[in-house]
């Protein structure tokens, strides 16, 4: 079984525009929501093998929030550099190239690119992932490979203004 958790980066600042988009650090709200939404994975009960990240400084300190609340290394997170304003197609060649050793995994990324490749995981529509939003599928393979082309099954999806 592999699950595959998507998460759209927690809330940027815009307060610096002379700051390229990819150096665009979290703003107050999102240092918050990172954690909170971290702690909502957490009491699933869902235990995740990886962190994989854009190179973006937000979706890196995202997955950098994640791991801290997760217990995990924050040292250990994977930065893909195609997945930094990815198309679906680089989203499924990313996964396609995890470690089959890992079976969960939390893909950090953004929009518009995170929204179109979860709309290809399942029958179930998300109209538009927000900022630190949760999207979670499964499919019953045994490597990463196989996950493009397997039946999935829709887990959660859930996001900071969600009413819990």
């Amino acid at each position: 079984m592999k699950t595959l958790i998507l998460v759209r980066h927690a809330k940027s600042s815009w307060n610096d525009p002379g700051v390229s988009d990819i150096d665009r650090p979290l703003n107050d709200r999102g240092k918050k929501d990172a954690p909170e939404m971290a702690e909502r994975l957490k009491a699933k009960g869902i235990s995740i093998d990886l962190l994989v990240s854009s190179p973006a400084k937000r979706a890196r300190k995202t997955a950098k929030l994640f791991a801290e609340v997760l217990d995990m290394d924050k040292d250990a997170i994977q930065i893909i550099d195609d997945l930094y304003l990815a198309t679906p197609a680089a989203f499924q060649q990313a996964v396609s190239g995890l470690k089959n050793t890992c079976h969960t995994v939390a893909l950090f990324s953004h929009n518009p690119g995170i929204t179109e490749f979860a709309n290809t995981l399942t029958t179930t529509r998300i109209d538009d992932m927000p900022t630190c939003s949760l999207l979670a599928v499964e499919a019953a393979v045994e490597s990463w490979e196989e996950f493009e082309s397997a039946s999935r099954r829709f887990i959660f999806f859930d996001y900071p203004k969600n009413p819990s």
